[in-house]
């Protein structure tokens, strides 16, 4: 998704055409199967459907939502990628009374995920349009520009993000998608916002990013390649080892954002099939969490997940032409900090 320099005018129809790229909508069939992953595949977790939060809109012409994680009293905070101006770019969800309220809006922003800083505990945000990760109170007010510039040489896509124990921040950049290129890269920013350094690169558009349950590494997953590679760390925060972990026979699904639980077990998150697959750290495929087939209709893709803290409700955003919605299921093990946002 290519959007640098774009009037804000020309922003809504460059936010479809981009998020039709970074989602492969066009080629994607609701329902399709994500094919054989191994001996847990016999496994089929049915997700029940909360509620709607989004319909399309009218001005972007889709809706997209993104970045689940829960707040300190309990309340699921979630982005919808494709929200024009003036409508919420970040919603507040109330899951026991269904009802959810806008957190934020701008007349800029593309925020493609969520996650509270461990350091500081504000909401970041990443702006995959303008390159910039963007911070707010836990209110949703006093926006700041955490991050923007470049990388290297050149200005990030940041899709997903994830935080270390003490407030450093790991993003996926896909870089190089709107070009067909393997120029992504998983960076590193310090929690002062000042020191960005790239700990892997050549990647195919990678999207998903989180850390195992140790903290010893990150997984992440690139969109075309549909692949889930491990990045073991050293203990100052830099790339030890990179290693292909999983690779996803996904059809005509890509694999988007991850979430890890206590066990270490990951949340694989589709694009191109309302469904998450579900890998032990091993790489072994424990189970596939689908939206039934009769509830699945005009939707098109699971992107993400949060676990309920110290729990096991897990909330998936799954999103398409019929709408935004919340879907819950019984995740195989408590929710984490790893399994909270990204």
């Amino acid at each position: 998704m290519h959007m640098r320099g774009i009037p804000t005018g020309s922003l809504a129809a460059a936010v479809t055409i981009g998020v039709l790229a970074l989602s492969g909508c066009g080629t994607q069939t609701a329902g399709a199967p994500v094919g054989p992953g191994g001996p847990g595949d016999d496994r089929t977790i049915r997700a029940r459907q909360v509620m709607r939060l989004t319909q399309v809109h009218e001005e972007t012409g889709m809706t997209l939502l993104e970045g689940p994680v829960f707040d300190e009293e309990g309340r699921l905070l979630v982005v919808d990628v494709t929200a024009p101006a003036g409508e919420a770019k970040v919603l507040r969800v109330n899951v026991r009374k269904k009802t959810s309220e806008q957190l934020h809006t701008d007349a800029r922003g593309t925020y493609t995920s969520a996650q509270f800083s461990p350091y500081d505990g504000r909401i970041y945000l990443t702006d995959f349009s303008h390159g910039e990760i963007v911070s707010l109170a836990p209110d949703g007010g006093d926006p700041r520009t955490f991050f923007s510039g470049e990388v290297d040489g050149s200005r990030m896509n940041p899709d997903d993000l994830a935080f270390d124990r003490e407030g450093n921040l790991y993003l996926s950049d896909s870089l190089g998608m709107s070009e067909g290129e393997s120029r992504g890269r998983v960076v590193r920013i310090d929690r002062a916002g000042k020191q960005a350094t790239v700990l892997a690169d050549g990647l195919a558009s990678p999207n998903g990013i989180s850390f195992d349950a140790d903290y010893r590494g990150l997984w992440f997953s690139e969109l075309t390649r549909n692949r889930i590679s491990y990045l073991l760390l050293d203990g100052a925060g830099e790339a030890a080892s990179r290693h292909t972990a999983v690779r996803v026979d996904g059809g005509v699904a890509r694999t988007d954002s991850i979430a890890v639980d206590a066990d270490g077990n990951l949340y694989q998150g589709l694009h191109g099939r309302p469904a998450m697959a579900v890998y032990d750290k091993y790489g072994e495929r424990l189970a596939t969490v689908e939206v039934p087939a009769r509830a699945a209709r005009g939707l098109e893709s699971a992107t993400n997940v949060a676990i309920t803290p110290g729990g096991t409700s897990a909330y998936m955003t799954v999103s398409g032409p019929g709408g935004g919605y919340l879907f819950a299921f019984e995740a195989l093990a408590e929710g984490i900090r790893q399994s909270n946002g990204g």
